[in-house]
């Protein structure tokens, strides 16, 4: 049996990606394997083929790095998603010849680092044939099956380092400030940031808002003298009966790129209630940069299981967080649904305690 194992990283870019590889690599290594890394996400498996040995003493500093050193991709012939999250096919001559270039390179199994989509298309290499082991991968935190994703706890880091500035400049100025921080359909990112970071009223894809009930909630807080606001929207918040707010026209093989709500939102509230108001978009901010300590942690826990489960021949599945255990479950079970904020659990009970609003209060 081949002692050679392949690792690509897919989708979007994210803080704890290297992390993952390098805890891979040197897992491996203790097994006296070698990890070949595929470039370019999943087009890396394809003609010609692009990859390059990863060796256990250059895994220096990737702990702490951000990005990818294979590089990765959202679009190309491996594309499982479009619109909305719609489901694609890939063709079978693709998969054909990625399944011929996995055997041409002398590969035992595959590790496919990514979320939804990158999974999606895991799970169809697998079923053409192909010895695969997820390890899940989004800042949006939005994959079922596990408790938590890698990138997540660093892009809620930045986007409260965010706030704590924006909070400043709010209350020198007596300004309402909209920051819009990513997420797509799932607002954990919107949550989380947004009460760790004194946030007063969130807009979350989850729960629909009306301008009315946020207008009433600044008027509320400029009654108790707070004469500032500190507005935080999800990419995917939309307003009861609203649609989702997209940039530019739908390329067809691809998802929908969401984005622009926060200025819309800025303006509405600008009119209506003739405060000065701002809009930040943190945008890719929120991928860049090194992983938190959280997520090294996570990143390097992933990557060690997802190397046992080579070892023990289980493929197919998904390393995921169980409490405080790291699992594996089949990939069929994290993909094709979208774990969301509970508009009536305890993230949400939590800020209404304090006052938060979720534009949706008559």
């Amino acid at each position: 049996m081949s002692t050679c194992i392949g690792i690509l990283t897919g989708g979007g870019d994210c803080p704890g990606l290297n992390a993952v590889i390098r805890a891979v690599v040197k897992s491996a290594t203790r097994l006296g394997w070698e990890t070949l890394g595929i470039r370019n996400g999943y087009e890396g498996l394809l003609t010609p083929m692009a990859c390059m040995k990863l060796d256990h003493r250059e895994m220096g500093g990737l702990l702490t790095s951000g990005g990818t050193i294979l590089g990765t991709t959202n679009r190309g012939r491996f594309a499982a998603k479009t619109g909305h999250g719609e489901a694609q096919g890939i063709p079978q001559e693709i998969l054909s010849e990625a399944k011929r270039n996995f055997h041409s390179m002398g590969l035992r199994a595959l590790v496919c680092v990514g979320g939804d989509g990158s999974l999606s298309i895991a799970q169809q290499l697998y079923d053409h044939g192909i010895p695969i082991v997820g390890v899940p991968k989004t800042i949006d935190n939005d994959l079922e099956a596990t408790q938590s994703t890698f990138g997540f706890d660093s892009a809620v880091a930045c986007a409260t380092d965010a706030l704590d500035r924006l909070h400043t400049t709010a209350a020198s100025h007596n300004r309402v400030m909209v920051l819009e921080v990513m997420g797509r359909y799932a607002g954990w990112i919107a949550a989380h940031a947004g009460i760790a970071g004194g946030g007063d009223i969130l807009l979350i894809p989850e729960i629909p808002y009306t301008y009315e009930a946020i207008c009433k909630k600044i008027a509320e807080r400029e009654a108790m003298g707070r004469l500032f606001t500190l507005v935080v929207v999800a990419e995917g918040a939309h307003p009861k009966g609203g649609a989702f707010v997209t940039h530019g026209e739908q390329a067809k093989d691809r998802e929908a790129r969401l984005g622009g709500v926060g200025e819309q939102v800025a303006e509405e509230i600008a009119k209506r209630t003739g405060k000065e108001t701002r809009t930040v978009v943190l945008g890719h901010l929120q991928r860049g940069g090194g992983p938190t300590c959280a997520d090294r942690l996570l990143c390097t826990r992933f990557g060690a299981a997802a190397v046992k489960l080579i070892q023990e021949e289980k493929y197919g599945r998904m390393v995921a967080l169980r409490g405080n255990d790291t699992i594996s479950v089949p990939i069929p079970e994290a993909i094709g649904r979208l774990r969301t904020v509970p508009p009536n659990g305890d993230i949400v009970e939590t800020a209404r305690m304090l006052g938060v609003s979720f534009g949706d209060e008559v």
